[in-house]
């Protein structure tokens, strides 16, 4: 750490600490959301949201789309679906995953743009 990221002084604002303190998420949302951003640190998992952040796919489809093979495609669904960031829908035999809710895409179109920015 560079010395001028450090206080020369040990005064605590206290104004500045209960002003960055009120309304704060919990330890357990924080948890939480932590789980979810490492759910999405695998290039895979992200390619798969991406494919439904356009369209309800099957794991065929989503297989055909991402390049992973259909094992893969649904040990990853399994893992996205523990954490309620993708849910499905069963017809006959097979099964349609779609994104849990638009904050998932958002989730990914914020993550994209800021990187190519």
């Amino acid at each position: 750490m560079s010395d001028s990221a450090l206080c020369d002084l040990h005064l605590v604002h206290e104004d500045a600490v209960h002003s960055a303190m009120k309304g704060r998420a919990s330890d357990d949302d924080l948890t939480h959301l932590a789980d979810v951003f490492g759910m999405l640190a695998n290039p895979g998992r992200l390619r798969i949201v991406e494919a439904l952040s356009r369209q309800e796919l099957c794991v065929c489809d989503l297989s055909a789309v991402t390049g992973l093979s259909q094992s893969a495609v649904s040990h990853h669904l399994r893992h996205l679906r523990q954490l309620r960031l993708v849910a499905f829908r069963k017809e006959g035999r097979m099964a349609y995953y779609r994104l849990d809710d638009a904050h998932v895409a958002q989730l990914l179109h914020t993550g994209l743009e800021h990187i190519r920015e």
